[in-house]
């Protein structure tokens, strides 16, 4: 064993340990569509006391982390985006109106006292319903109490911030029911004692003698001061109790709101996704179960091709699969579903670069004069890591954008797939390598080498070198079909548009787990009785109904699910999705704005890597695939959104990989040779890498597949996807690219 390879195994051994520690010993977060749960996005406003800004926004946050610490959420999580968004996740919260209402309200707590009662008259700052447009409070604003009569103000004596502390009890004794003790600071004290005096001076029944307790620009209590007050001298102690025939759930709201503190501006939600935890358990049970039989599939597949090196590689993948699940625990990343449905796709990818060296070991054995497995290995592992380096590259740029210009789930995607990336690359050049090298060195491999695996051509490669096919002696006719895909994907999108998803287009979407099949036209018609005429309505299996409308009040949400419910014979709402149009319309730019980049992004880089022509024809082909994707899924009438745009750019960095490991073997073969045709080198490298090709291809399908069959919803929109931009890539990198590549040469050579 050389000292390299010592050096690389001790290392692969400390990773592995490491690996194996932290997977033991740290948990990772599962995100809300796994575990079940809601998050709401909050998206502050200017208002005339604060600007909605990164500091404010900060405030804000801490007062409403007080709130959810009082809700009793377990491990609730809230975070600041940007300088005007808060994300809070609320994990086993399943009835997001409560939690949205509380958290959204601006909780500006005032006492003033009622200098009489107004003659009915709607008054500046009134409403048509009698209550406050805006939550000002000035002297002679008019409010109208519990009871419906309107009140005179003064201007606001004390605020939420003279209060010390709140708390719901029950009144036994009295039977007045709920009611709220609040207990007042220092100076709220002195100055309770002071508005209660001067109302006490007022007689007995005199509207004078009340005081107002305003809640967000409502009355919510308005009790007279006890007769044995005296003038001057008001109530004393420091506290006081709000009143109001309120429930239980009424007084410990007003005691949360009051504890948490108000809010410095208003808030609005703009996002909303609520997901039952029958949801997440599924998806991650079948999420394991594709990853357990996709990677068996890859694994039987790939120790029949390159046997024994093919066994070592589906040993390396296992050690894979540990890092890379160690490096999401190590990091604090969220698991979410697009990126548990990443993972298992990297799983397949990681195949990738040990199929590039054991091709390359393959003609590096049949090109010696005296072949060994060792020499043979050395040679793969070093001419195929340039391809392995670029390839990889790409694909991190889009998973970079995808972290960078997404948002929500797809964000997480993004982090497992450069973390599946840079755990794959370890696998192979580093945990592959020492066990090759090691198996290489026994005696049984140099007795009878055809036992490795690389000791033959293989039969793609073998059917290729007796057939020796000019693919690109008509590059035109290729680039011609090419033309003929994008016409019909266009047709599609032009004849039956793009089904948005509420992601891009705002509305809400739910989706009921239903205890009896329901036909999807009566539940139209249902939902149009219920107000709903405008409602799409998608079913899936037997009990699965999916319900998308424009935007929906909580109210309307409730009367849309007694509507399914009674259709239904019951209905579990398993998933909820609630997307404000400006957010939309936000993200629907967001991810225009990641397509471009990621365009510009990969032509900037293949242009440094390579050549300009070849960028380009990278690029050309991008776009192809781009367009056949978009095109086949308005053909099948599946939704484009936030899953659909993980999918495209993952389709974008693999495409581009194909384009990159034969654009390096084109430029390898040109320097080689400066007098051979580039015609004639571009049919060679696609000759000599179409084995690579095919069997990667193979890997990632046995994981897509299972991924399809088994991952039901979004998981087997996602993996169709997949499987239809992996076909699409790996005929546009040969048929696509490499004609234009040649036609764009031939024309700088005129």
């Amino acid at each position: 064993m050389t000292r390299a390879t010592r050096v690389r195994a001790v290392l692969a051994l400390a990773v592995l340990a490491l690996s194996v520690t932290v997977a033991v010993l740290v948990p990772v977060h599962l995100g809300l569509d796994l575990r079940g749960g809601t998050q709401i996005v909050l998206e502050a406003r200017d208002s005339d006391a604060a600007k909605a800004d990164a500091d404010t926004t900060d405030h804000t946050l801490e007062v409403l982390r007080n709130r959810v610490d009082a809700l009793g959420v377990t491990e609730p999580t809230l975070t600041r985006s940007g300088d005007d968004r808060i994300i809070v996740d609320l994990p086993g919260v399943q009835d997001p109106r409560e939690a949205a209402d509380l958290l959204g309200r601006t909780a500006q707590l005032t006492f003033h006292p009622v200098l009489g009662l107004s003659d009915g008259a709607a008054a500046d700052g009134e409403g048509a319903d009698g209550k406050g447009t805006d939550g000002e409070e000035a002297d002679g604003k008019v409010l109208r109490d519990e009871a419906g009569q309107p009140l005179r103000l003064g201007p606001a004596a004390l605020t939420g911030a003279d209060v010390a502390d709140a708390e719901a009890l029950f009144d036994t004794q009295q039977a007045r029911g709920w009611f709220v003790t609040v207990g007042f600071d220092g100076d709220g004290g002195s100055g309770w004692a002071g508005l209660t005096g001067a109302a006490a001076c007022a007689p007995p029944g005199d509207p004078a003698r009340r005081i107002a307790i305003v809640l967000d620009g409502k009355v919510i209590s308005s009790p007279q001061v006890d007769p044995g007050v005296g003038c001057r001298t008001g109530i004393t102690g420091g506290s006081t109790q709000i009143t109001g025939d309120f429930g239980r759930d009424e007084a410990r709201e007003l005691a949360l709101l009051v504890n948490g503190g108000a809010l410095p501006m208003p808030l609005e939600t703009v996002e909303q996704r609520t997901v039952g935890p029958t949801l997440g358990a599924d998806a991650i049970s079948a999420s394991a179960w594709a990853a357990l039989i996709g990677a068996a599939l890859t694994s039987v597949f790939i120790i029949v091709v390159y046997r024994l090196l093919g066994f070592l590689a589906t040993v390396a993948l296992a050690c894979y699969a540990l890092i890379s699940y160690a490096a999401l625990a190590a990091l604090g990343a969220t698991l979410t579903l697009p990126g548990l449905a990443g993972f298992v796709l990297a799983i397949g990818m990681a195949v990738d670069a040990n199929v590039l060296v054991f091709e390359r070991a393959r003609e590096e054995y049949a090109a010696g004069r005296r072949p060994t497995v060792r020499t043979a290995l050395a040679g793969g592992f070093r001419k195929a890591f340039s391809a392995i380096a670029d390839s990889n590259v790409t694909t991190l740029i889009a998973a970079g954008l995808l972290f960078f210009l997404a948002s929500g789930p797809v964000r997480g995607f993004g982090v497992t797939l450069a973390i599946g990336v840079l755990a794959s690359m370890f696998s192979a050049l580093v945990v592959t390598r020492v066990l090759a090298e090691y198996a290489a060195g026994r005696r049984a491999l140099r007795v009878r080498p055809g036992r490795s695996g690389i000791a033959g051509h293989g039969r793609v490669r073998a059917w290729l070198v007796r057939r020796d096919p000019k693919l690109m002696r008509h590059s035109r006719r290729w680039l011609a079909l090419s033309g003929v895909a994008l016409l019909l994907a266009g047709s599609g999108i032009v004849a039956r548009g793009l089904d948005f998803g509420v992601e891009f287009t705002g509305g809400r979407l739910i989706e009921y787990a239903t205890t009896q099949p329901v036909d999807a036209d009566d539940a139209r018609a249902a939902l149009a009785d219920a107000g709903q005429p405008r409602a799409v309505v998608n079913t899936s299996g037997d009990s699965e109904l999916t319900v998308r409308t424009e935007e929906l009040s909580d109210d309307e949400a409730a009367e849309v699910t007694a509507a399914v419910d009674e259709l239904g014979g019951g209905a579990e709402m398993v998933r909820d999705e609630m997307i404000g149009p400006s957010l939309g319309e936000e993200l629907r730019t967001g991810a225009l704005i990641a397509l471009g980049v990621a365009l510009a992004a990969q032509l900037v880089y293949l242009a440094v890597r390579f050549r300009w022509t070849y960028a380009t024809s990278a690029v050309a082909a991008l776009v192809h695939d781009a367009v056949i994707l978009v095109g086949v899924f308005a053909w099948l009438g599946k939704p484009i959104d936030g899953i659909f745009l993980a999918a495209l750019l993952t389709v974008i960095g693999y495409s581009v990989n194909d384009s990159v490991v034969l654009y390096d073997r084109v430029r390898e073969l040109v320097a080689a040779d400066r007098r051979k045709p580039f015609r004639t080198a571009a049919n060679t490298a696609i000759l000599q890498t179409l084995p690579r090709t095919v069997n990667t291809g193979m890997g990632a399908v046995f994981i897509l597949a299972a991924l399809a069959l088994l991952g039901g919803g979004a998981l087997t929109d996602f993996a169709l996807a997949l499987l239809v931009g992996i076909a699409a890539g790996t005929y546009s990198s040969v048929f696509t690219a490499t004609p234009l590549a040649i036609e764009l040469d031939a024309g700088t050579r005129r």
